[in-house]
């Protein structure tokens, strides 16, 4: 019976050690195919090698710690364990032996666990490349004088070797008592628990190894001291370094002997010796941290903390800085005047015509509404980017049409994997420009894309997007969709090289596997030729590829010279153990824009270029996978003037700036001089693009942008534009205000608005007759040496299929706030000081019309005054009657 148990017992382990293995190797191949695919297998080799060798190295020191000690306990004997003391009479008590089944059991759950080790090693493979590829930074902590990289690469290390030495000595211990315990080592009764001496000592033993890993906790602690948050400073103060570093020093040494004197005393059987390095002990951690530390900071800093604290509050301020990359900043006053005018507009073209007035939200429902085209088509985003078009640099505003799945009229295995394969095409416009009806202009749009410009898409395809779904099969026997006409659809075949080949059956079946579904194997439309397409949205192939770093939200297409459509993605570095570096979210405080990943929205290949190469951890990837950075001379040229700061990273760093511009530790205290972001609504101002012209500049280039104001004020304190073109990509600028002079923030501008008689009588009307008024971004432009203010205004119908229209615009320079129908009547309004008449887009000129020709525009001026009247427009309204009356008059003669 005892032999049938453990055979069974084997054969349920067997098969959940060989499930494990089986799984990982099925696992494994599919991503070996993938990276194959994308030609990066150094990476796929990089990660998988130091995966496999950290599990090893951890499941085989586990196994020799764990049988080490369990066939030490197994071999221990305990003759008395069948007598039954009674008095002074000894009775010999027949018991049934459990040596056998424990030994096996041990046996069994010393592999199970050796396997669970395996995993957990393997999930500190980050950890250790990091370590095993460390380079120098170049500058040391102000406290212990080690180099940053300790903290950066080998200080993570330490401290995944301490948390598995701790799991390591945790599970042998369970495991040995229990063995002791049903063994007859451990007698437990009703009133105590008597340990035999060699169980004594083996525990004591233990509890050596758990002094040793708390001794090793409380050196690690010391340097963790230079991550404490004290509110105003982060990092280590002055009550650390007097009082808790000191006291952790101590506890280092001492709780190694206390440690030492447990085996003693389980030795010598006499556990005094325990007491007096153990007392100690507690003494020094309760004395150092418990009470002395806060009673230093009550008595002694407190009251003097600005000059006791100054040396570590430069300590925050310079790390910080160093964090987010703030010392590139450059300082530059902005000295304000208001002495703009008409020729300086002129002069200026360029940034007005590149003024958005599209914003992204209404955009994107306009978009959708236009050029959808058909309901499984979806514009998910809006992006913002630079074209030289018609010899002309201009800023625009596209969208890619990506396939939905979700909207595909028959959800059939056909139709979702086979037939419906790709996006098509993009939606591009300026960001300025609008039609006669409110509508955006359009460069390219249609199926298939058809522009108005010297720009052409010739592989309008988007195979890898933003909403692709799972995975598609081409290059089958049935035609994939292309698009439709009106005339019907259009088909077409994959001519790339993206995807795995189904080519042998063994493949066919593996996918099937994979993607749960056994119409891979079983469908006869799929040939050798035909190719498996997989992780097909952007953000889970590079998180696929290269998870060691985080990826910008924000994603955005790029035509090539050759029209063909690339992805571009920011990708980050980023680090939670930079000492006395204040973090954000998740806990990091130290970020760089280190990547730019291009990706081919045809092929799928992926390219990493290297954008900031001082970036050390960027250094030490490198280092781990040859090969895969590239530096960015080696982007391709039309792909290199898409690139753009991006806006995750300038909102980090402004936020941050904000605090840290203040370098001198007792402003820093004071907070005498701290900004914020401006909020005229309930959320903080966003970074914007614009195209303008940097004061002492010659040209034009692509900026991004966001104002500051003081804390707590509406007024504007500063400017801060990162440049996005090539040469001066990356070069940060802070344009200061003067203090003795008042510049309008865009609270202070909204509010204005807002007590404009007019524009409030306007928008109020415009909400009373049905129409919804969407008020755009408030966007701050410098011009010169002077500022103007830009708001778009849109009316939409109230309904959920409102089609946002562009209506008007608001401009607002030094006292003065006007609304016009476009940004060029606005600007002459106020710079030409003269009243600009409403537009009346009206066929002008109507003699010789025939009867017909007439009635054809008495319609379409007639619709136009139904539209002004919906919309509130009374003055156009009555245009649009008039000029209805005289083409009346000349039909009835």
């Amino acid at each position: 019976m005892r032999r049938n148990a453990g055979f069974w017992l084997f054969l349920v382990t067997a098969g959940l050690l060989l499930s494990v293995p089986g799984l990982i190797a099925f696992n494994l191949y599919i991503d070996l195919l993938f990276f194959r695919e994308i030609d990066l297998l150094v990476v796929f080799k990089g990660i998988i090698s130091t995966k496999i060798i950290a599990g090893l190295l951890f499941s085989l020191f586990f196994l020799a710690f764990y049988l080490l000690n369990t066939i030490l306990a197994l071999r221990t004997r305990f003759p008395l364990r069948n007598l039954h003391i009674f008095g002074d009479t000894i009775y010999p008590v027949r018991t049934f032996s459990l040596d056998r089944p424990v030994r096996l059991i041990t046996l069994l759950a010393g592999i199970i666990l050796a396997v669970f080790v395996f995993l957990y090693g393997t999930s500190r493979w980050h950890e250790i490349l990091l370590f095993l590829n460390r380079v120098d930074v170049g500058i040391k902590d102000p406290i212990f004088e080690k180099d940053i990289s300790f903290y950066l690469f080998t200080m993570p290390f330490l401290e995944a070797i301490k948390g598995f030495a701790g799991l390591v000595v945790a599970l042998t211990m369970i495991a040995t008592i229990t063995g002791y315990l049903f063994r007859g080592g451990i007698a437990v009764s009703e009133r105590s628990i008597s340990l035999s001496p060699p169980v004594r000592r083996h525990i004591a033993l233990f509890g050596a190894f758990i002094s040793i890993i708390m001794a090793f906790g409380f050196y690690l602690d010391a340097y963790r001291l230079l991550f404490s948050d004290h509110g105003f400073i982060y990092g280590a103060n002055y009550t650390d370094i007097k009082a808790r570093l000191m006291t952790l020093r101590l506890l280092v040494p001492l709780t190694v002997i206390t440690g030492i004197a447990l085996v003693v005393a389980s030795f010598r059987g006499r556990f005094k010796w325990l007491m007096i390095p153990a007392g100690i002990t507690i003494l020094v951690y309760i004395g150092g941290m418990v009470a002395y530390a806060p009673f230093l900071q009550k008595f002694k800093v407190a009251p003097n903390e600005l000059e006791l604290e100054r040396p570590y509050i430069e300590n925050n301020i310079r790390l910080t800085r160093f964090g987010y990359d703030l010392d590139r900043i450059e300082l530059k006053p902005f000295d304000v005047s208001y002495d703009l005018d008409m020729e300086d507009i002129i002069r200026n073209n360029a940034t007005i015509k590149n003024i958005r007035l599209w914003d992204n939200s209404p955009l994107l429902k306009t978009y959708s509404q236009l050029q959808q085209i058909r309901t499984y088509y979806k514009f998910v985003d809006v992006d913002n980017d630079r074209y030289i078009i018609n010899g002309e640099y201009m800023q625009v505003m596209l969208s890619p049409r990506e396939l939905s799945y979700d909207d595909l009229p028959s959800r059939s295995w056909i139709n979702e994997r086979l037939v419906f394969t790709h996006g098509n095409g993009i939606a591009m416009g300026p960001v300025s420009r609008i039609s006669r009806e409110g509508l955006p202009e359009f460069i390219i749009k249609d199926i298939p894309p058809v522009s108005s410009a010297d720009i052409r898409i010739t592989r309008p395809e988007i195979y890898y997007g933003e909403l692709s779904n799972e995975y598609v099969i081409v290059k089958t026997k049935v035609r994939e969709f292309s698009y439709p006409t009106s005339t019907g659809n259009v088909y077409t075949r994959y001519e790339g090289t993206g995807g795995v080949e189904l080519s042998s059956f063994v493949r066919r079946v593996i996918f099937a596997i994979r993607f749960n579904t056994s119409k891979i194997f079983l469908s006869t439309d799929i040939t050798p030729e035909s190719r498996i397409l997989f992780y097909r949205n952007i953000r889970e192939r590079l998180n696929k590829i290269a998870p060691f770093l985080i990826y910008d939200a924000d994603p955005y297409l790029v035509i090539s010279d050759r029209g063909r459509l690339f992805w571009i993605v920011d990708a980050y570095t980023a680090s939670g153990n930079l000492p006395y570096s204040m973090p954000i979210s998740r806990g990091i405080n130290y970020l760089r824009n280190s990547v730019k990943v291009v990706i081919d929205a045809y092929n799928g290949r992926v390219w990493f270029y290297i954008s900031d190469p001082e970036d050390v951890i960027i250094r030490v990837y490198a280092r781990a996978f040859p090969g895969v950075f590239r530096g960015m001379e080696e982007m391709p040229e039309d792909l290199k003037r898409h690139i753009r700061y991006p806006q995750g990273m300038l909102e980090v760093q402004a936020r941050m700036f904000a605090v840290y511009h203040m370098t001198d530790p007792k402003v820093f205290y004071n907070r005498e001089d701290l900004w914020e972001i401006p909020a005229y609504t309930e959320r903080p101002m966003q970074p914007y693009n614009t195209i303008m012209k940097l004061p002492g500049e010659e040209k034009e280039e692509y900026i991004l942008l966001i104002p500051y104001t003081p804390s707590k004020r509406d007024n504007l304190a500063a400017w801060l534009a990162a440049r996005c073109d090539m040469p001066n990509y990356g070069n940060l600028i802070v344009y200061v205000f003067p203090r003795d002079r008042l510049v309008f923030g865009p609270r202070q501008i909204n509010a204005r608005i807002d007590q404009d008689a007019y524009i409030s009588q306007q928008l109020t009307l415009w909400g009373q007759i049905g129409s919804q008024v969407i008020r755009g971004s408030l966007l701050v432009i410098p011009i010169e040496n002077s500022l103007i203010y830009v708001q778009p205004l849109y009316l939409s119908a109230s309904d959920r299929v409102g089609l946002p229209e562009l209506r008007r615009v608001i401009v607002a320079y030094e006292n003065e706030v006007v609304m016009e129908e476009d940004l060029e009547r606005a600007l002459k309004r106020l710079f030409l000081k003269e009243a600009v008449k409403p537009a009346v887009e009206v066929r002008k000129g109507t003699e010789g019309l025939s009867p017909k020709e007439l009635a054809k525009e008495a319609m379409r001026v007639f619709e136009r005054a139904r539209q002004m009247q919906r919309q509130g427009d009374w003055a156009g309204y009555g245009e649009q009657l008039k000029r209805l009356e005289e083409l009346l008059r000349k039909m009835a003669k």
